[in-house]
């Protein structure tokens, strides 16, 4: 379990790390930085979907 909540916060890195690099190829290529971009709002949706998966599956004991 502690390595979901480890995971969660790596994707929080990801996506700082794709929208940096988003951003650099914005300022010289253009045209690129969308993939970046896109890779970047994907962490970002995937750590509010584990953030709530894991206290979804914390409460599944309590009923």
């Amino acid at each position: 379990m502690k390595l979901i909540s480890i995971l969660q916060y790596l994707y929080l890195g990801f996506a700082a790390l794709f929208l940096f690099d988003g951003i650099e190829k914005w300022n010289n290529e253009g045209y690129q930085a969308y993939i970046s971009l896109f890779f970047s709002a994907l962490a970002i949706a995937f750590f509010f979907f584990r953030k709530k998966f894991k206290k979804r599956f914390k409460d599944r004991g309590k009923l």
